[in-house]
């Protein structure tokens, strides 16, 4: 049975082969083909580093159609990482690439070493602009709202008290 998976993708440092993080992350969204067939592709935005990460983020989002399961999807994504050059590294640190399972058509999913939706997911512009470009209207199954919806409540000004 095919699944579609939302894939959050992101590099802040430079491959010796792709070149810059925004080339990392071209070529990352055509090597996702390796792993089910890529229906969408977002635009490649630039955002601020998190966490101990020191150099500015190229970030995408991809939609994979897909006969693997979550598990297996996260392994094909950990491989892709380490072919990609990514070694063990620090929590939020600098990297080649990182590859996430953003939202799945299945709903929900937990493991020990997944879950999805992905925790971050409400809390994140890089995560949420470059997805409400390919599904605006996919539902986030916790929260009831829409990728567009959650995007808006994130990024709305706050307004002055009076």
């Amino acid at each position: 049975m095919s699944s579609t998976f939302l894939i959050a993708l992101g590099s802040n440092r430079r491959h010796y082969l792709y070149g810059l993080p925004k080339g990392v992350v071209r070529a990352a969204m055509e090597e996702l083909s390796a792993l089910g067939t890529v229906t969408a592709r977002s635009p490649i935005i630039s955002s601020a580093p998190m966490g101990a990460a020191r150099r500015r983020f190229a970030n995408a989002a991809a939609l994979v159609e897909s006969e693997y399961d979550p598990e297996a999807m996260l392994a094909g994504l950990k491989w892709l990482e380490s072919e990609f050059g990514r070694r063990g590294s620090r929590r939020w640190g600098d990297r080649v690439l990182d590859l996430d399972i953003v939202l799945w058509s299945g709903g929900v999913w937990r493991s020990r070493e997944l879950v999805i939706p992905h925790p971050g997911l409400r809390e994140r512009d890089f995560v949420l602009t470059p997805a409400s470009a390919i599904v605006p209207d996919w539902r986030d199954p916790i929260s009831g709202q829409n990728v567009r919806q959650l995007k808006a409540r994130l990024t709305r000004k706050a307004t002055l008290p009076r």
